[in-house]
């Protein structure tokens, strides 16, 4: 269909709902709150998110494919009213959904937190302190595996937040990577695979408050240390991490990852014709110190976990850990951004190394740097937003209610299985388990089906969000590696679902052994044979490629 024809059908459709709207009028200001969609609850509820992924992934363009999610889900929630559509979208401010202007507002210390990250990047950059450390780093990482092995060992270090995460990796890494011919996509592969599956088995981290506030309290069990037992669990989580060693100790890549890392070694990091261009060497900064990357990042790491204690009222006496699991994730990290962005300024004042109109030219330069992820970021929360309104998560968690009884050695398979579903389909992770743990708890309230269940509620959650175009966590990696969204979720989704197949086996596994010391083994044997096989399908780079590397790194 060309672009007439499009632009044709959208025309008609546009009309066909106005004139539907004119001949049934909705009093948009008095709609009463039992107001309901048809739809609501059911398998049409998942359109949304199923419309936006499928246009992501055929036109390679996120904008407007999460535009048409959005717009699919407030004409199916207003019933085919325009108006009330309209007003879905922008002023919806209910406790189940959210329109954009709600969603801004109730994100906005995310918000606030990223443009200070691209503040500091972009201070990074000015001072020379990426540079130096990409000096550094040069001179010290010798090889690709070990260019990628130090991505990933960074990733983990930096584990209380999976935003901070991407996008600080990100920023510390692309030189080093760069230099050793390693791809955009694999940098974001292995930015996104440290992120939200680290977080989720940090017991010091944003994720650990969230899985402990999902914790009803009438459960009678702490919440924080449920999360703790589930951690030996979490076999998406675990297995990640082997599949990572593996597949860079073993210079294993398959599906579309292959073709970006060969085409990498080729010099083209990118496999795409958007940065291709010889871009103009910009200026480094001579002066520039290792330090001067590292001290901003050790603060920013020490001011986020003050701050996210300070919000859950740890100095009011409050536990260090309970202080924790109640912080308030979105302030205590803009706090810390603050702290940190104020910290650089008359660190680098006193270093004499950047002027003060070079330091106000890098507010400008980070917020930047960070509209295109905010804007992704605002449209993939409006479409959770207008899912969350049609019911999509009662419809997923009526299915695991359904299946409960008669099944439940294969319970936490199918919990795994169900929590992938729904975190691909709204991407986010948070809302996830948010839903299903108490589902969980419901039918098995104690014992160690109840901790084996969680833990596959929390695996799936994180494989859905990890494999999903419209993830948060997913849209940051891609701009921590600043590879393109599209190639990112492409390549990365054949690595993800090869973890949740065998993560998905070792949960029927456990559903009827019961002991994580037998399990977790069998889980790693698993995954370790499973990749062995698929090296002995598609093999290794081939020797020529890796040794013309190595005559790039000895020049």
């Amino acid at each position: 269909m060309n672009k007439k024809n499009v632009i044709s059908t959208v025309l008609l459709i546009l009309i066909a709902l106005i004139i539907y709207t004119l001949k049934n009028p909705i009093d948009v200001a008095n709609l009463p709150e039992t107001y309901q969609s048809r739809f609501y609850a059911t398998f049409i509820s998942l359109i949304p998110p199923v419309v936006a992924i499928a246009l992501a992934l055929i036109t390679k363009e996120v904008y407007s494919s999460l535009f048409v999610g959005i717009a699919a889900g407030a004409i199916l929630y207003s019933n085919g009213n325009v108006e009330l559509a309209l007003n879905t979208v922008l002023f919806n401010d209910s406790e189940n959904g959210g329109g954009m202007l709600t969603k801004i507002a109730g994100n906005a210390g995310i918000l606030v937190f990223l443009v200070l990250l691209g503040i500091l990047v972009a201070l990074m950059n000015k001072t020379g302190g990426s540079a130096a450390f990409g000096r550094w780093a040069v001179k010290h990482i010798k090889t690709r595996t070990g260019a990628q092995l130090s991505t990933m060992l960074l990733g983990i270090l930096i584990f209380v937040d999976d935003y901070f995460n991407c996008l600080t990796v990100g920023s510390v890494m692309k030189p080093v990577t760069d230099t050793h011919k390693v791809s955009r996509a694999k940098l974001a592969y292995i930015i996104d695979a440290t992120a939200a599956p680290i977080c989720i088995i940090a017991p010091i981290s944003s994720w650990a408050a969230a899985v402990t506030s999902s914790v009803p309290e009438e459960a009678g069990i702490n919440g924080f240390q449920a999360f703790i037992q589930t951690i030996p669990y979490n076999y998406y989580a675990l297995l990640t991490l082997v599949m990572m060693i593996y597949v860079i100790v073993r210079r294993l890549d398959y599906g579309k990852m292959r073709l970006h890392e060969l085409n990498a070694i080729n010099g083209d990091l990118f496999t795409t014709g958007k940065h291709d261009e010889k871009k103009e060497e910009e200026f480094v900064n001579p002066k520039g110190k290792v330090a001067d990357l590292l001290a901003p990042v050790i603060v920013l790491i020490i001011a986020c976990i003050f701050s996210m204690v300070y919000t859950g009222g740890f100095f009011d006496g409050v536990d260090f850990i309970t202080a924790f699991a109640d912080a308030d994730a979105s302030v205590g990290l803009a706090m810390g951004g603050f702290i940190a962005v104020i910290f650089a300024f008359f660190y680098y004042m006193y270093r004499d190394i950047i002027t003060f109109g070079d330091f106000m030219s890098c507010l400008v330069d980070g917020f930047k740097a960070m509209v295109s992820p905010i804007l992704i970021l605002t449209f993939a929360w409006t479409l959770s937003g207008m899912t969350n309104l049609l019911g999509a998560k009662v419809f997923v968690a009526n299915l695991v209610s359904g299946s409960a009884a008669g099944m439940q050695s294969l319970l936490p398979a199918i919990i795994f299985l169900v929590a992938v579903g729904l975190s691909f389909s709204t991407g986010t992770s948070w809302g996830t388990f948010g839903i299903l743990i108490p589902i969980v708890l419901g039918v098995f309230p104690t014992g160690t089906m109840m901790i084996v269940s969680i833990s596959a509620c929390l695996a799936g959650a994180v494989c859905g969000d990890h494999c999903s175009p419209i993830s948060d966590t997913t849209i940051m990696a891609s701009a921590g590696g600043e590879c393109n969204h599209i190639n990112h979720v492409a390549t990365q989704l054949p690595y993800a679902l090869t973890v949740a197949g065998v993560a998905f086996v070792a949960y029927i596994i456990t559903g009827y052994v019961k002991n994580v010391y037998i399990c977790l083994p069998i889980a790693v044997v698993l995954m370790i044979g499973t990749l062995f096989v698929i090296e002995k399908i598609t093999g290794r780079e081939p020797v020529e490629e890796v040794e013309a590397v190595k005559e790039v790194e000895a020049n």
